[in-house]
């Protein structure tokens, strides 16, 4: 892979061919930083059940408001709907572009990073990041995959089971006393601490005029420049939803064979694992390594006689 393509993503080819473009002195370095910044094309908003189309519009405005365009609509229980146009105002194109589906696992199952709102702690402890947190793993991650941030329904949020399905939840530190906030309000919260993540590092630049000379050979050691949002790579994609799904429920099966793994006494062992390998957060051929252990461990016990102890 060249360098650039692992500094700004395969799927950047628009960006790669402005870098050229750089070199015959048309564009500058400062510029490109800032366009890779802004490119939040791969952060999708997925609101789970929404109750109010109100809601729904309120969300599509707050993050056109912050330069966000892909919504997922999860089970909706009044779409599409006037209402949701209404508090939509001039981001139209936002509900229009929505993507309908009937359940929170078909609205993540490509995504690399899922992260989930949560306004209390849960029987299981989850790893749990602030919102400025939240926003920067979310413009890191969305650097090579596309990532998703999921808001829950307006009385009681998002269930045990989906929760689980996210890799990081996310609390906004509100007032204690009340600490509910509106769902329009908390996407717009978090969509604002994810374009200020992705501004931050063009922010902090400071002017080097040899570096904008016109007709310069471009240095890609520029774009990185240490910021963690250019610089994390991986030598392979990380494992999206669907990966991590099928590769728990190949456990599972392997685990109950090896009678390690009661499904009638559970005592959230499936859980637990769900944790540990979401902190982890495998890539694709780490996957199939494990898959290939596990199928290689079926393979054994279909070779052991079954009278034998």
């Amino acid at each position: 892979m060249h360098r650039c393509e692992k500094i700004i993503g395969r799927n950047n080819s628009a960006i790669i061919a402005r870098l050229k473009a750089h070199s015959a002195g048309r564009i500058s370095i400062k510029s490109i930083k800032q366009e890779v910044a802004l490119d939040l094309q791969r952060i999708r908003i997925v609101l789970v059940a929404t109750s109010h189309p109100g809601n729904i519009g309120a969300a599509a405005r707050a993050m056109k408001n912050m330069g966000l365009a892909s919504l997922y609509l999860v089970n909706p229980k009044d779409y599409p709907s006037g209402v949701a146009l209404g508090r939509a105002a001039s981001a139209l194109d936002i509900l229009d572009n929505a993507v309908v589906v009937d359940s929170l696992e078909s609205a993540i199952l490509d995504c690399g990073l899922v992260i989930g709102t949560s306004a209390r702690s849960r029987s299981i402890p989850w790893p749990v990041v602030d919102p400025e947190e939240c926003a920067e793993k979310l413009v890191t991650a969305s650097r090579q995959n596309d990532v998703a941030l999921v808001f829950g329904r307006e009385d009681r949020g998002l269930s045990n089971e989906e929760l689980q399905l996210c890799h990081f939840h996310v609390q906004i530190p509100a007032n204690e006393n009340y600490s509910s906030l509106n769902v329009a309000a908390a996407v717009m919260v978090l969509c604002y601490e994810i374009r200020k993540a992705a501004l931050d590092y063009s922010d902090s630049e400071t002017d080097n005029p040899e570096s904008e000379a016109p007709g310069k050979q471009t240095d890609l050691s520029e774009l990185d420049n240490g910021d963690e949002s250019l610089t994390e790579f991986w030598d392979q994609p990380l494992s999206t939803v669907e990966d991590m799904e099928r590769f728990l429920e190949h456990l599972e099966k392997v685990l109950i064979r090896l009678e390690f793994h009661d499904p009638e006494i559970p005592r959230q062992l499936m859980p637990r694992l769900r944790r540990l390998y979401s902190r982890i957060r495998p890539d694709k051929m780490e996957i199939n390594i494990l898959r290939g252990i596990l199928s290689s461990t079926e393979y054994q016990l279909d070779k052991k006689p079954k009278n034998q102890d």
